[in-house]
């Protein structure tokens, strides 16, 4: 359990982007269940979801790295 705990630490973004993607996933598939979505379809769906998930993230994080970058210029 000490080398999840350990990775997770070292890598907050790519955490917080899969366990974003995981809810959003888990909801349209819960939301898309009887929309007659082709499995195509559906796998698209799922792929935009993941990126969507990691553009969220990353657009998220931009405030928190400029904050980074200035704290050893005080």
């Amino acid at each position: 359990m000490k080398p999840a705990i350990e990775w997770v630490k070292r890598h907050p973004y790519l955490t917080s982007w899969v366990v974003l993607a995981i809810g959003m996933v888990i909801m349209l598939l819960a939301s898309s269940q009887h929309a007659g979505l082709l499995p195509s379809q559906l796998a698209f769906l799922v792929l935009m979801t993941i990126l969507l998930a990691g553009a969220c993230v990353w657009i998220i994080t931009w405030d928190s790295d400029d904050e980074e970058e200035e704290e050893p210029a005080k």
